[in-house]
């Protein structure tokens, strides 16, 4: 197996251009000069994916006002992602990356257990990138559950 990159605060955000589920291309350069989360989930209307999308369209007004964008990043194709924007109300943009570039390039890409078998997968993870393009938080193997709220209280949002 290939040594799977594993990104720390400071590093450069490796950059990409993906589409959105609309098939328009969207470059995490086109956000330089604001913070971005990019978060990797392993599938579209599964269960802890729409269980993790809704809790980010849920506190997406107020990481807005933080001043935080939020991209949903995965590997489905784009008929899948329109479905579970549509589907689930969501309001930030979900990128297809089909051919894993994007993931291996954060280290979303990996060996992870499921159901005690190992197997090779998404790897759900989030990163806030900052202003800069620098990775200002790197976190791998998160859980679906509780997942915006344990951000939220690491960016300091929580009073």
């Amino acid at each position: 197996m290939s040594e799977t990159v594993t990104l720390q605060p400071g590093d450069t955000a490796p950059s990409f251009t993906l589409s959105d589920e609309n098939g328009a291309s969207v470059s995490l350069s086109d956000y330089r000069g604001k913070k971005v989360i990019v978060y990797f989930y392993p599938a579209a209307s599964t269960p802890g994916c729409t269980t993790e999308a809704c809790d980010f369209r849920d506190n997406l007004n107020s990481l807005g006002s933080a001043g935080y964008q939020v991209l949903g990043l995965s590997k489905d194709e784009l008929p899948a992602l329109v479905k579970f924007k549509d589907e689930e109300g969501l309001t930030f943009p979900l990128l297809s990356d089909p051919g894993l570039e994007t993931h291996k390039a954060y280290g979303a890409w990996g060996e992870k257990s499921l159901y005690g078998n190992l197997v090779t997968g998404t790897l759900r993870s989030t990163f806030v990138v900052d202003e800069a393009g620098r990775i200002e938080l790197a976190l791998y193997n998160v859980k679906a559950t509780g997942h915006v709220a344990m951000l939220r209280k690491r960016l300091g949002l929580d009073a």
